[in-house]
């Protein structure tokens, strides 16, 4: 096993796919296939989310622009004893040359509309599958599960605490990011606010407290050291904590900003707590709610006016518990100008270059979306924009973190209420084929039900 085995190296991503991806990448060199292919990735359908929220484009660029085969990676390939030599020579030189269309990241988007668009020779949109489905499907299930969060919080801050427990390292690295997208406000993890320029946040644990001889002397050395801190007040009592965090401020002079409750019954706790403080002139002191907690328990302790005022949400977060995967694909939706689709029910897809439109009412709230071919007019906003071309990002593909987060704020407001709700939407949000989609699709279905040999369809908008 090689000494690196336990970290992937950026020389290491281009292995970073299922082995197929590239059987079939030489079988389409060997077959001289190498004409324009369109793949489409969406999701099939929604799983205890009434939307879900676009992320991970920025990963996927970044993967594209620099997929290359390190010589080690070859020699790799070499060994296994599938790939003939002049395929190695062809993956020595192997770049992305292709263009990728896409949601904008904090975009709010259904099922069946494309996320992105890879439009490239077969082989190489073909190749980047695996890792293109890795990365926006844990990035947009994670960013869809934080927007919820964010949303139960009504206003409140949340803070991540959910790395600990979430599957590898980079799974809690690009869960920051995308929850910074989705509006959570700091982060307990320390790399992603060193590579992302997020807040970090975090104070103390239980295992601190129980060092000392005495809870009162951990508090005070930890004040003394950090004004203004958090102090954890469930390790032993909470309520004699929190009497001991009003003695530490009115004998001692120090600065508290909050107490945390980690554990117990916080509508009581917090009540009780809230009430201590306030009795004592420490109205200023905010009390901040962690432990097992997701968008459901938020909302039912607002709803029960409990005075909490910021949140950590870790486990439930991390690992989307109540939905933890998409129904995500990336499909074949047409080559060397012909539609192309999988009829297999339940796994079928829509055929050709598309675009997706957003109608809104006057007010500005979204109120349809329109599946459309690509190079038709139609009203609404058009969500699709080329993010990618000849293999290098365009200047839509190079937006900044705070700006998706500013995008996801803004289109989020401008949803209809009961789509932000966490009960199921009723009605669902409505998506809809333009009828020109519908007859390519008709058509296209037509055709291959019926055995008959590919059309000559126009797909493809220019590039």
């Amino acid at each position: 096993m090689p000494a690196s085995a336990s970290w992937m190296r950026p020389d290491q991503t281009a292995l970073f796919t299922d082995l197929y991806q590239l059987t079939m990448l030489q079988a389409y060199v060997r077959e001289g296939m190498h004409e324009e292919a369109v793949f489409d990735l969406f999701v099939r359908r929604l799983k205890h989310r009434n939307y879900l929220l676009a992320c991970g484009l920025d990963t996927v660029l970044e993967f594209l622009e620099t997929l290359r085969f390190s010589d080690e990676a070859l020699g790799y390939l070499a060994s296994l004893d599938l790939f003939r030599p002049d395929f190695l020579d062809f993956l020595a030189d192997f770049r992305f040359t292709g263009s990728v269309y896409a949601l904008r990241e904090g975009t709010p988007f259904f099922p069946d509309e494309p996320v992105l668009q890879v439009v490239a020779p077969i082989g190489q949109a073909q190749l980047v599958e695996t890792f293109l489905l890795n990365q926006i499907t844990f990035q947009t299930g994670i960013a869809s599960k934080a927007s919820r969060v964010v949303h139960a919080a009504q206003g409140r801050p949340v803070a991540d605490f959910g790395m600990r427990r979430m599957h590898g390292v980079d799974a809690p690295l690009k869960a920051a990011r995308a929850y910074y997208i989705a509006g959570i406000a700091s982060t307990s993890n320390l790399l992603a606010g060193h590579l992302y320029g997020l807040k970090v946040t975090g104070t103390m644990a239980h295992s601190y407290i129980e060092a000392h001889d005495h809870e009162a002397d951990a508090f005070r050395a930890f004040a003394e050291l950090y004004p203004g801190t958090t102090l954890l007040v469930d390790t032993y009592d909470t309520l004699d904590g929190v009497r001991r965090v009003v003695d530490l401020v009115r004998t001692h002079g120090l600065r508290v900003g909050a107490i945390r409750l980690d554990s117990g019954d916080l509508d009581t706790l917090a009540r009780q707590a809230r009430q201590i403080l306030d009795e004592a002139g420490l109205a200023d002191v905010r009390i901040f709610a962690s432990g097992s907690l997701d968008e459901h328990r938020i909302a039912r302790l607002l709803a029960q006016g409990i005075p909490i005022d910021a949140f950590g949400v870790g486990t439930r977060m991390g690992t989307m518990a109540d939905a933890p995967y998409l129904d995500t694909a990336y499909k074949l939706s047409a080559y060397a100008g012909t539609p192309r689709m999988k009829l297999s029910a339940q796994k079928s897809n829509l055929p050709g270059r598309k675009q997706v439109y957003r109608l809104r009412d006057a007010s500005g709230l979204a109120v349809q979306d329109v599946i459309a071919t690509a190079d038709e007019a139609h009203e609404g906003e058009p969500l699709l924009e080329c993010v990618m071309r000849d293999g290098v990002r365009t200047e839509a593909g190079r937006r900044s973190l705070d700006e998706a987060r500013a995008h996801a704020q803004d289109e989020l407001q401008r949803l209809p209420e009961r789509l932000r709700a966490l009960d199921p939407a009723d009605p669902p949000y409505p998506v809809v084929l333009s009828e020109a989609l519908q007859a390519r699709l008709d058509q296209t279905r037509h055709r291959l039900e019926n055995g008959a040999g590919p059309a000559n369809e126009a797909v493809n908008a220019p590039r």
